[in-house]
């Protein structure tokens, strides 16, 4: 309980960036176990799995009453919600076609989360409520892209949303709305809402410029020289990342209401 003197469930967790603000909590016998949301936090609100296992069936998964596993013992096992559902033999595209549909309205909720574990040959989905998720810019890593490397966030996008400031999304139906303001961001793929398990399995880097600097060093062109003394000191991008998958939107998104 709250009388408890431990400090370890009280200290801050590497899975709370992002999702739970570090310097919002009281002061007293309740410090650290009362949490509260990051700025651009969001708890699911669950969907239906039904029509995952169905999607799934029809894109080549063996039920688990069918499979015999002397005939393919490196099968990818499929979970959904933690129940072994059945295993798919190319879960590369299966993972990414999942990844394509998720955000579009009618397919797939933009709050269900696929995590593909290499190590462990294992596809995890999850549909549930109550994960606590949060959003990021996506990196655009499609091999036959011109702009690989880059966000897929580009000037239209933003001046879309110019555009659209003022609009009354009231009078709009469900469909109507998707395609209006942040969501529709969402649906046309920029921005994905990732869980702590999904981000696991991702690449994060902190900012665009970040991004771009990590694109130069790739491509073999010498990093610029910053000549102002007052320029804030950063350190270069990481050389052994191979790609990163996303971007954070703001580093502020880590703080919560008050303390931003």
């Amino acid at each position: 309980g709250r009388d408890g003197k431990i400090a370890k469930p009280r200290q801050l967790h590497n899975t709370h960036w992002g999702l739970v603000c570090p310097a919002e909590t009281p002061e007293g016998q309740a410090c650290g176990l009362v949490k509260n949301l990051s700025l651009m936090c969001y708890v699911s609100v669950g969907s239906p799995s039904d029509a995952i296992t169905d999607y799934l069936t029809m894109r080549g998964m063996e039920l688990l009453e069918e499979f015999e596993p002397q005939s393919s013992p490196l099968a990818c096992k499929v979970f959904v919600n933690g129940v072994w559902i059945g295993i798919h033999r190319d879960p590369n595209s299966l993972h990414k076609n999942l990844r394509k549909i998720r955000g579009t309205p009618g397919y797939l909720s933009e709050e269900v989360s696929v995590i593909r574990d290499i190590r462990d040959r294992e596809l995890r989905i999850f549909t549930d409520a109550g994960r606590v998720m949060r959003p990021l810019f996506v990196v655009d890593n499609d091999p036959s892209s011109d702009t690989k490397g880059a966000l897929v966030l580009k000037r239209h996008h933003v001046e879309k949303l110019q555009e659209e400031k003022g609009m009354d999304t009231k009078v709009m139906t469900e469909e109507e709305k998707a395609d209006v303001g942040f969501r529709s961001l969402v649906k046309e793929g920029v921005i994905e809402y990732l869980d702590a398990e999904e981000e696991e399995t991702t690449m994060i880097i902190m900012t665009p410029d970040d991004l771009e600097e990590h694109r130069d060093m790739k491509a073999g062109r010498p990093p610029p020289v910053n000549e102002d003394p007052n320029s804030r000191i950063k350190a270069p991008p990481n050389p052994s990342v191979y790609q990163y998958t996303h971007c954070e939107i703001h580093p502020s998104m880590i703080l919560g209401v008050c303390a931003s």
